[in-house]
């Protein structure tokens, strides 16, 4: 019997099968396998959930010739050798293990996080590589083993080893989604020049401060990932009203490169100064995006009128313009980019947008003719409770419906300063009492209305945005 009590004892695992050991234990807090050699390949490949289309290299079921693991008797042992040919036929492959892992940002108690995941591979790959040779006759079973990589200062040497230590190893590890944080330009470029081309799908730098000067040294690196899908980027900074010589030509070397990818869909700037020069990003790539990123970018009405004009606008499924002023002459080209995106928009950000009731009231005849929207995000914008009731019933339409994530209406503050900043609302003290009549009286609305699964939530924390690639 195959008991295997954690994500990360799978991997464990594999690497007592390559080194052909009869017996197996790898533990870790909370984790422990115990499984003889012989039954090692096929019984992970019963366990582990694997993507379409990956049965035909890694079989899910764990019989072998002459073996049937519920009859009574020992099974054969591993070192005859017609019984391993035998189960050579079914051996593991392809070990998929990013469809068992959170992101790290919703912790969900099922799976384990990015974290703990980089940290088991990597100290699996090293350990193979240093565990010695397999006995005579049983040569190593090659085993791609496919993950989501985070790495920070902290873990950086460690995760550059296990990469080192995977090429032309039986263990090779395949990353899908890369998410650097805190890493200096140097180490980012190292990791990307290990990573193997044919199976990246996400770059995700976060907090690293590059600046245009430190992208335009990165992206040429990022830029050889043909199959990428996803690029996120933060805190690119350039002074766009008083742009530097060294700057200009950092910023077009940068978009020369964006115009190399040929599969991306998502691009996420978040941060990023990008007052006037929406027009010049967007026009370098060459397909259309699905999921666009624009937070705190310090957007002008004619980066958001390029956008509506743009070939990007009817196939975002995802708009993020958080931090975005959309309150004065904003307003109207927003208004012509939801109208432009009203067909295919699954997702809409707007946190901190300085909408009040009245840009709220203006927008809602375009906004409900988004009809296959899900989630709508108005966090932080200053409005009142009859706002609120009016987008409640008006969103009526909108049968796709299931998230709000809605401000706390201003009516529930004491002593507000009108307009609000943004930083009060989201520090300045609320009355619980008025603010408890105001969910009373918004989930009677939605029951009176039918709607009792669509959440109305102030919970920004617990629900943020979809990933891209789960729309």
């Amino acid at each position: 019997m195959v008991e295997l009590t954690s994500k990360d004892s799978i991997v464990s695992g594999i690497y007592c099968g390559l080194h052909g050991q009869e017996d197996c234990c790898a533990s870790r807090a909370g984790a422990h396998v115990a499984l003889p050699t012989a039954q090692l390949p096929a019984a992970v490949a019963g366990m582990c959930p694997l993507q379409p289309g990956l049965a035909a290299r890694a079989p899910q079921h764990r019989e072998h010739a002459g073996c049937d693991p519920g009859a009574d008797g020992p099974a054969p042992h591993p070192r005859d050798r017609g019984w391993h040919t035998a189960s050579l036929q079914h051996a593991l492959r392809v070990l998929d293990m990013t469809g068992l892992l959170d992101d790290g940002v919703e912790q969900d108690p099922g799976t384990m996080s990015m974290w703990d995941c980089t940290a088991a591979v990597a100290r699996t790959c090293i350990a193979q590589q240093q565990g010695g040779t397999a006995e005579p006759g049983l040569a190593p079973i090659p085993v791609e083993v496919r993950v989501d990589l985070r790495v920070n200062r902290a873990s950086y040497a460690f995760l550059r080893e296990a990469l080192r230590s995977s090429v032309g190893s039986p263990l090779r590890l395949c990353c899908r989604d890369l998410r650097a944080e805190d890493l200096p330009m140097r180490n980012t470029v190292a990791l990307l020049q290990l990573l193997d081309a044919g199976c990246l799908r996400r770059v995700d730098l976060r907090f690293n401060n590059l600046g245009l000067r430190g992208l335009s040294v990165i992206i040429p690196h990022v830029a050889r990932f043909q199959h990428l899908a996803s690029l996120r980027l933060h805190y690119v900074h350039g002074d766009s009203r008083q742009p530097s010589v060294d700057g200009e030509d950092n910023f077009r070397y940068f978009l020369a490169q964006m115009g190399r990818f040929t599969c991306l869909r998502e691009l996420s700037m978040g941060s990023s100064l990008l007052s006037g020069r929406l027009d010049q990003l967007l026009s370098t790539l060459q397909s259309p995006l699905e999921s666009l990123e624009l937070a705190f970018c310090a957007l002008l009405p004619e980066d958001l009128r390029f956008l509506a004009r743009s070939p990007h606008a009817v196939h975002l499924k995802k708009l993020d313009l958080s931090g975005n002023d959309l309150s004065g002459s904003q307003l109207e080209p927003f208004q012509g980019l939801l109208r432009a995106a009203a067909a295919t928009l699954l997702h809409l950000e707007l946190t901190e947008c300085q909408l009040a009731d009245t840009q709220l009231l203006a927008t809602l005849p375009v906004l409900t003719r988004c009809t296959s929207l899900r989630y709508l995000g108005l966090y932080g914008n200053p409005l009142s409770m009859a706002g609120l009731k009016e987008l409640l019933r008006d969103s009526v339409v909108q049968a796709e419906l299931r998230t709000v994530v809605h401000p706390f209406p201003v009516d529930c503050y004491e002593g507000l300063p009108w307009p609000p900043p943004a930083s009060v609302l989201l520090e300045a003290s609320i009355n619980e009492e008025k603010f408890a009549r105001v969910e009373a009286e918004l989930h009677q609305l939605l029951l009176a209305s039918g709607r009792a699964h669509v959440l109305w939530t102030t919970d920004i924390y617990g629900r943020l945005a979809a990933d891209y690639f789960s729309l």
